[in-house]
């Protein structure tokens, strides 16, 4: 329940230096006079004290000195404070002697500024003092024992919030960091006990002392990814559960930094440099402007929809064939960008009737194209869907963007489009030479790009939910090989290059991004086992199952025959290579559906092989048996 003071802390700050103004005018008089004003200077006594409210309350006010949170009062607001108190006797001193010329005392205005500037001062400094202080001590034998893991800006941040807000009833123990010039310093009253390494030491020190440390809180929101899994081996070693706060652009999202500290995830253990990013030119590339995602209900499609709705565009239109996952993120995003006209759309991209009339009916200016079936296993088994999604609905959405004259187009692509070695890589790289196909008509007003990128950790279908539920049912956790590798990206951080590329395209590009080192499949299996606070092969088995059909051991950024082009970005490279003619992929592709009508899947594969002849399968696909059952 929200106390009465804080229902109407405006007021009663108000009032409070209603009261200090009041105070200082008067015993500075008293002072002058030893107590004792003489009749004669009663009259200017009183003038004095009304001049005083009148000159000095209206400057507090406007100000906004009252606004301020005192309990979290730095050393900035301070000085602000003071220099509000320093023009307050200033206006006071000028106004009382333009009034009442010299019959107030010099010495008035200085005890006068002295008093205010302590009292408005000294109150907040106290309150801070208590509830970083004195509040905490109150509640130290009541609260959970925790280690701060990092003593830098948000270390200290997050040792601040725990000692004042006593509500959350966490004891601070100390402070661990891995700079040696931080070793037993204090920081806010708390020693840096130590580095990751004297972790499991310290926390031993603690339980013979008979104060339990129950939780490590990792405070470094701008580590890398081996900074992370260090510091989590680190914790890992005492036995302690193990917690860390977000990246620094997540807190600045967030009201209360203790509020976000939640437990390790794996996309910690990715984190990379921050994505730098050209926002102004991005927000000129969609602000006011018509977009369309297709796939708009996918992981990689629901992140567009909701970084493009950032940039404020005039219309933001969802496609895809899901009713449910669609709705989902069209309630989303109603709520989160409530200004922006959200338009979701049913339909197939199958559907080149209803795909044209989205393009008619809403006049779109920019198209990401997300739309794909992305399961290597389950293109295997389903050759056919493979093609009409990822082939032919590519072309519907590519040719009528030509159609209608859209300014942008961008296709979502894969890695396993390099040399492919299975269905879904194939039709990738179908789509690509689609796309690119489309830039060589003369008079396209429409930049057709092509995004290439790895696995994206965590979103629909991927390793990391599948690890997460099989560790949850108490293993075993399975992995195809033991050095089976791959790239990963958080979904913000593609999507964030996606829209970076997206403003580089001239037309015909394909634009890859850079997925930092590939990760090995057993360690990201390894690490959500330890997360979990379980240990592998004792808790949990690691369960080796072999390579599926179709899948690599690593996957390639490059084709034979592309050019490797750097870009402004050190994030984003161009791959050029061969550009087939529209006609060319017109003419293939209506053999294409003359073959879907007879489906002969092994026509139909030797029909994308003349487009992409650099696949090769890791099986013969004339043996049936060896297709994999749906859900293997």
């Amino acid at each position: 329940m929200k106390s009465p003071l804080l229902s109407h802390r405006r007021f009663v700050v108000a009032l409070y230096h209603f009261v200090v103004v009041l105070f200082s005018v008067v015993t500075a008089f008293l002072l002058r006079f030893d107590f004792s004003i003489p009749p004669d200077d009663l009259s200017v006594f009183g003038q004095a004290i009304i001049i005083g409210l009148v000159v000095k309350m209206p400057i507090f006010l406007v100000s906004g000195v009252y606004r301020g949170w005192w309990r979290f009062i730095n050393i900035f607001e301070l000085v602000y404070v003071s220099l509000v108190n320093l023009l307050t006797s200033l206006s006071f001193a000028l106004a009382a002697m333009l009034i009442l010329g010299g019959r107030v005392p010099r010495s008035v205005f200085f005890v006068d500024f002295l008093l205010c500037l302590l009292l408005t001062t000294g109150l907040r400094f106290a309150l801070r003092l208590y509830n970083e202080a004195l509040a905490g001590e109150l509640f130290r034998n009541r609260g959970k024992g925790v280690l701060i893991y990092g003593a830098g800006a948000a270390g200290m941040m997050l040792l601040r919030e725990l000692r004042s807000n006593t509500s959350l009833r966490y004891k601070v123990l100390g402070l661990i960091d891995d700079d040696a010039r931080k070793q037993n310093m204090f920081i806010l009253g708390v020693k840096v006990l130590g580095t990751g390494r004297n972790v499991a030491s310290i926390v031993h020190q603690f339980s013979r002392a008979s104060s339990t440390v129950e939780e490590i809180i990792i405070a470094m929101p701008s580590a890398t990814g081996l900074q992370m899994r260090e510091a989590l081996s680190n914790c890992r070693v005492s036995g302690v559960l193990c917690k860390t706060i977000p990246g620094f652009s997540d807190l600045l999202k967030g009201k209360v930094l203790s509020a976000q500290i939640r437990n390790v995830s794996p996309i910690d253990l990715l984190a990379r440099e921050p994505v730098k990013l050209e926002e102004d030119r991005i927000r000129e590339s969609f602000t006011r402007r018509v977009v369309l995602v297709t796939g708009a209900a996918g992981s990689i499609g629901s992140e567009l929809c909701r970084q493009l709705a950032q940039q404020k565009p005039r219309k933001l239109i969802a496609f895809d064939q899901s009713e449910t996952e669609l709705f989902k993120v069209d309630l989303m995003l109603r709520q989160s960008f409530p200004g922006i006209e959200i338009i979701p759309v049913i339909g197939d991209v199958h559907d080149s009737r209803r795909v044209g009339d989205v393009f008619a009916r809403y006049a779109v200016d920019s198209v990401f194209h997300a739309a794909a079936y992305k399961h290597v296993p389950m293109m295997e088994a389903n050759v056919a869907e493979g093609i009409q999604n990822n082939i032919l609905g590519t072309w519907n959405v590519a040719l009528a963007a030509y159609q209608h004259g859209v300014s942008n187009f961008l296709m979502i692509s894969s890695d396993k489009a390099v040399n492919p070695t299975n269905i879904m890589g194939m039709t990738k790289r179908v789509a690509e030479l689609i796309v690119t196909s489309m830039q060589s008509e003369e008079n396209t007003r429409t930049r057709f790009v092509s995004v290439r990128f790895g696995n994206v950790l965590g979103s629909n279908g991927s390793v990391v939910p599948l690890f997460q539920s099989q560790i949850e049912a108490g293993g075993p956790v399975t992995v195809t090989h033991p050095e089976v590798r791959r790239y990963f990206m958080t979904v913000r951080e593609a999507v964030q290059l996606v829209l970076q590329a997206s403003t580089m395209g001239k037309g015909s590009e394909i634009f890859v991004l850079d997925m930092g080192e590939p990760i090995r499949i057993v360690d990201l299996a390894r690490n959500m086992i330890r997360l979990a606070g379980l240990e592998c092969d004792r808790d949990i088995e690691i369960r080796f199952v072999g390579l599926r059909p179709g899948e690599k051991l690593y996957e390639e950024l490059t084709t034979e025959g592309e050019d490797i082009l750097p870009t402004y970005h050190d994030k984003i490279k161009i791959f050029r290579g061969p550009c087939p003619s529209r006609y060319a992929i017109r003419k293939w592709l209506s053999e294409l559906q003359n073959l879907l009508t007879r489906n002969e899947e092994q026509a139909l594969i030797a029909h994308l092989q003349r487009l992409v002849p650099e696949y090769r399968p890791q099986w013969d696909p004339a043996v049936q048996e060896l297709r994999p059952a749906v859900g293997r």
